[in-house]
């Protein structure tokens, strides 16, 4: 069987969702930067692509009517490339390089795109459609299957006794991370600087202004982010523990990586960064949903005969500093090898691009760093966890 290879990967600067650079710019357009840099950057005529696999969690709006086609499309591809758009929520951007791996390995496609996108700015506001959204029957089954995420983060704190200090300790070492990693231009290979506009409120009059900027790095990341600013901050639920300051920032951007079978990129004379060797998902409870990395992990690395010390570089998105505390304790992860440059505490968490962002930095850092392998991993809204193996090249 030949392998599924990733070729290349590119993505947007992330903003911050609503005061940020993309607070106007549309799902397409951002999906459609990504996919055009990656292409790019790959050396592959657009023409050559067959179909092109973008995750997003909130596919509505201007995130909706498979937002993959239309963001191939504007990136330029042709009209014979296919496009479609899945949702596994915060999972769907290496979803979607599952998906697109298993076609290259079992239904013959030779070369094409995945990712993910989010444009949390233009969906996830006043005009989002939440006509009959919940189900009475599922509620009778499962209270809490519509729970908040932010939540469910209190639901762990408070269930496995994990701390508001440690959340807050752990959550300037990720802001310390990514300023020494920015520093070191460790992003500067994955971003693509994009022109956009960006709309701007006047805060007085309320009213609307637009100006044109080009953005070449993440909004997110806070620098001066000090211990006693963490401690300062007030729970954005009351009495709880999860603060603005711990947990992940609502975001915009989209990333995607040029995939192909070992056997074309071979016939090209390509080195790819990596080969995309599986992905698992486990269930769990909706109400700590969490902890799924700790069921995910195992399953993924018994499927591949591997162990947690056989993984040189983890990549556990962070969208709560809660969770990723959890996980790294009950399966025994390094710290020196988990979220090495920081993350979404740091600079977002663009709901759908995040895992497709967590691969092609983990390929990009883990051949400087010599490794062999990387696990992307994460918690999925709804009770699930979801964790990918990468072979670095």
């Amino acid at each position: 069987m030949v392998d599924a290879v990733i070729v290349s990967t590119a993505r947007t600067p992330i903003g911050k969702a609503y005061r940020g650079a993309f607070n106007d710019t549309t799902g397409a357009t951002l999906g459609g930067h990504a996919i055009g840099h990656a292409l790019k950057r790959s050396g592959i005529e657009g023409a050559e692509i067959e179909d092109v696999i973008m995750g997003c969690a909130m596919p509505e709006g201007t995130d909706g009517v498979n937002v993959a086609r239309r963001a191939l499309l504007t990136a330029g591809l042709p009209v014979t490339t296919a496009g479609t758009t899945i949702d596994r929520q915060c999972s769907s951007g290496i979803q979607s390089m599952s998906l697109l791996a298993n076609a290259i390995r079992n239904d013959g496609v030779k070369i094409g795109i995945a990712g993910g996108l989010e444009s949390i700015s233009l969906v996830q506001n006043e005009h989002q459609n939440t006509f009959r959204l919940k189900d009475e029957k599922l509620l009778s089954l499962h209270p809490a299957a519509y729970m908040p995420m932010i939540d469910t983060a209190e639901v762990v704190a408070k269930r496995y006794g994990i701390s508001r200090e440690r959340q807050d300790e752990y959550a300037l070492e990720s802001q310390k991370r990514t300023a020494a990693a920015r520093e070191a231009g460790r992003f500067a290979t994955e971003i693509a600087p994009m022109k956009t506009r960006m709309a701007v409120v006047d805060k007085e009059t309320k009213e609307i202004s637009y100006k044109e900027i080009e953005v070449a790095h993440d909004e997110g990341p806070r620098a001066d982010t000090t211990a006693a600013g963490l401690a300062g901050l007030k729970p954005v639920r009351e009495g709880g523990v999860v603060t603005a300051g711990n947990a992940s920032q609502l975001s915009d951007g989209a990333a995607a990586s040029v995939m192909m079978s070992s056997k074309e990129a071979e016939k090209r004379g390509l080195t790819p960064l990596g080969i995309f060797r599986g992905f698992n998902v486990a269930g769990c409870e909706p109400d700590e949903m969490g902890i799924g990395p700790v069921f995910a992990v195992p399953r993924l690395l018994e499927r591949h005969g591997l162990k947690i010390d056989d993984i040189g570089l983890w990549e556990l998105n962070e969208a709560f500093a809660v969770q990723v505390i959890y996980c790294r304790d009950r399966l025994g992860i390094d710290p020196a090898k988990l979220n090495v440059d920081g993350g979404a505490i740091a600079v977002g968490h663009p709901y759908g691009m995040s895992g497709a962002r967590l691969a092609g930095h983990a390929l990009i850092e883990g051949k400087r760093r010599g490794v062999k392998y990387a696990v992307v991993t994460m918690c999925i809204g709804g009770g699930m966890g979801g964790a990918g193996l990468l072979e670095i090249v």
